[in-house]
């Protein structure tokens, strides 16, 4: 894939192997919408996926969570370990519990994650080789979530 490689319009761009595409930094914005009281938010900041001892990547997450008016430091780990099959993710949160799978030999890929009481809906979308984007629905009894997240690749 070559840097500013794009998918045709309206298309996503397969990615061979998703560990290799997400090595590196990139910048971040992820907007936040409370869908049933009409709250927004937006958090901007960095993600870096750096290589993680045993294999996969360790993605960390930084930047500042705005929640309307109100700015506040955030930060996230995650690991991205080999797939099952070759070119895919198994995500996992910090302290090794299983988020998703990801696959995006595509160029995009759903995903779904039971929280407690809720339900996490995931859409990953590849653009092009230096832009990404996740949609995650959050529903359950006491929340009603969009988070777009846009992801630009760092040079």
């Amino acid at each position: 894939m070559e840097k500013g490689e794009r998918a045709a319009e309206g298309r996503f761009l397969p990615v061979p192997d998703v560990l290799v595409f997400l090595a590196g930094n990139w910048r971040v914005r992820r907007s936040v919408r409370d869908l049933a009281d009409g709250g927004t938010g937006e958090f901007t900041g960095t993600t870096a996926f750096g290589a993680l001892d045993g294999g996969g990547l360790l993605h960390r997450e930084c930047g500042t969570f705005v929640w309307q008016g109100v700015a506040r430091p955030a930060e996230r780990t995650l690991r991205f370990l080999p797939g099952s099959v070759p070119g895919t993710a198994d995500v996992r949160f910090a302290d090794g519990r299983p988020f998703h799978d990801l696959d995006l030999r595509s160029g995009r890929h759903l995903a779904a994650h039971p929280c407690a009481a809720d339900l996490y809906r995931g859409e990953f979308t590849v653009r092009d080789a230096g832009h990404w984007r996740t949609v995650w629905r959050v529903g359950g009894p006491a929340k009603d979530l969009l988070l777009t997240t846009d992801y630009a690749r760092e040079d």
